[in-house]
């Protein structure tokens, strides 16, 4: 595995910064969030100067029921060529469920939910990776997600899950130590017993991120400083292997640059720590190797099946309000439903910034009214035209000259093609809007 040294998560709120920022090897940028034909000029100038640039993906689904989709694995692709990367990387985890397999509507989630450790899912899981290996044209990473919940009737431990993976595929691993953090908080599981069972000479490169605690509850936000526990497992994570690469993520929330650089500089601690305790242990440093891989069977459609409805049965509970599945936590359930509620209101104001200016105060309010009976069944830019949808119907927007803009913002976006931007007619919907305001 090629060495990648230390990299930031490059966001185009902090594109300037990361360009200026001193000792960056590489970066990582959110596949869905890259144009091919558009490339966005910073990461242009990263690559020019040597710098390499690692696509992220996060909603092909791995762990879904279903096979991954061939549109999808082409846009990935063509990301890759794109930008010349060495890598591409995904999460071991579901977005969405339902669907033709399961004879129910198709459902998104709008966020990475944890796959249960069975052998089902794994073969599952197993062969969908391989479909996406046969599609990449650059070796494939995986990373393990952090988890509000658990599922019931677990198999197997994280560790022993990728190893099993790893083994069977050959993938490699994105291992997020702040994952590992939080499962532990989450989940009561040890980091270190997920580290000793790891196949660390698959590791492709590591995930360090911030978060916060509340109520007993760890968040994985990418929006808090890097805590001292997730540093300390990124240490026991040197102390048993040289990583070819760390990368810091941050999503939201950006301090200074001079912040970003001081985190930086922990995590580079952290590794000097590690590296002198496993120099201190064996006396040589730890580095990856190549593994051979089993060959992988097609997981039976009654698999898919069972899988798909223990899927669809969890994501109706969180985005649909239908019965808890048995064995389930309820309060956990609550608590990771009402994330999802306010991860959809957040990154639909990000997609549709209009809305919240529109709306004002409101919008939180009427937008998390609005999940409750509404799940998400597409995208989050078609969740955003279903929400104004929503506040036209019935009695749901009492101002008029509220309704008339969320009216007008919604056929703007609404049509197969945009409206007209001549002239004549943008004034005759303009008069319309000052006439409905009076």
């Amino acid at each position: 595995m090629e060495r990648l040294g230390t990299g930031i998560g490059w966001r185009p709120e902090i594109a300037d910064a990361v360009e200026r920022m001193p000792g960056i090897d590489w970066v990582e940028a959110v596949a869905e969030n890259v144009c091919p034909g558009h490339l966005p000029e910073s990461l242009v100038r990263l690559r020019e100067r040597g710098v390499t640039v690692i696509p992220h993906g996060v909603s092909l689904g791995l762990g879904g029921a279903e096979r991954p989709d061939a549109g999808r694995l082409a846009a990935l692709a063509e990301r890759v060529e794109a930008l010349g990367s060495p890598l591409v990387t995904e999460h071991i985890a579901f977005v969405r469920a339902g669907g033709a397999l399961t004879a129910s509507p198709m459902l998104e989630a709008g966020h990475l939910l944890p796959v249960p450790r069975t052998r089902d899912a794994l073969d599952v899981l197993c062969e969908n990776v391989r479909i996406v290996q046969d599609a990449l044209p650059v070796p494939l990473a995986v990373e393990n997600i952090a988890a509000l919940i658990s599922w019931p009737g677990e198999e197997m431990t994280e560790g022993q899950f990728l190893y099993e993976l790893a083994d069977r595929t050959g993938v490699r691993l994105l291992i997020d130590v702040a994952n590992l953090h939080t499962n532990h908080v989450n989940r009561g599981e040890d980091p270190a017993k997920a580290l000793a069972e790891l196949p660390l000479e698959a590791i492709a490169y590591v995930h360090v991120a911030g978060g916060f605690e509340r109520d007993g509850v760890w968040h994985d936000s990418h929006a808090h400083p890097v805590p001292q526990p997730v540093l300390d497992v990124l240490t026991d994570l040197a102390s048993r292997v040289s990583p070819p690469g760390v990368l810091l993520e941050r999503d939201e929330n950006f301090p200074e640059p001079a912040e970003l650089e001081r985190e930086l500089g922990a995590i580079r601690g952290a590794l000097e720590k590690g590296a002198a305790e496993r120099t201190a242990k064996s006396g040589t440093p730890a580095t990856g190797s190549s593994r051979e891989t089993a060959p992988v069977q097609e997981a039976p459609e009654p698999v898919r099946q069972r899988l798909g409805l223990a899927q669809a049965a969890l994501l109706s509970a969180l985005v649909a309000g239908t019965p808890v599945p048995e064995g389930f936590d309820r309060v956990r359930l609550g608590v990771q439903a009402r994330a999802l509620a306010g991860k959809r209101a957040d990154v639909v104001a990000k997609v549709a910034p209009e809305l919240p200016v529109i709306l004002g105060d409101g919008y939180r309010r009427a937008f998390l009214g609005y999940t409750h009976g509404h799940p998400m069944t597409g995208g989050y830019r078609r969740d955003a035209l279903d929400f104004a949808g929503y506040l036209l119907t019935g009695d749901r927007c009492e101002d008029a000259e509220v309704r008339a803009e969320i009216r007008e913002w919604w056929l703007e976006r609404s049509g197969p093609a945009p409206r007209s931007r001549r002239p004549a007619v943008r004034l005759a919907r303009a008069t319309r809007r000052v006439l409905l305001r009076r």
